[in-house]
């Protein structure tokens, strides 16, 4: 059996909800890009797919750090998580949700250093 290749892509597609009032945001992030979310700074490291003529398979490596009304951030999620399992290694947060949509290698959002380092959704 052959094992399942895995495409890297460019960046990836997040939705984000905010749990209390319920507000449901989508935004592109690319690899290595940190956004800020609320008081979470999410910033994807590797986002893969499968080709799609095979079982879409897509998942990301990231990492999740919350932001102090002070100013300073303590990580805290690091892993993978995996769009077509959301609530495997799912982001435990009280008051935001994110997970995975897709992986991409094209989007409307131009890349960081055309914009700035940071992006709020």
């Amino acid at each position: 059996m052959l094992s399942p290749r895995r495409l890297p892509t460019g960046w990836r597609r997040l939705p984000g909800w905010t749990k209390l009032p319920l507000r449901i945001t989508h935004f592109d992030v690319y690899i290595g890009e940190t956004v800020l979310f609320g008081a979470l700074e999410i910033t994807p490291r590797a986002c893969y797919s499968h080709p799609p003529n095979e079982v879409q398979r897509t998942s990301s490596f990231i990492e999740v750090d919350q932001r102090s009304l002070t100013g300073s951030s303590q990580r805290i999620f690091t892993g993978w998580i995996f769009a077509d399992s959301p609530a495997l290694n799912a982001i435990d947060h009280a008051v935001y949700d994110v997970w995975l949509i897709d992986c991409k290698n094209s989007t409307d959002v131009p890349p960081p250093d055309e914009r700035g380092a940071s992006t709020t959704p």
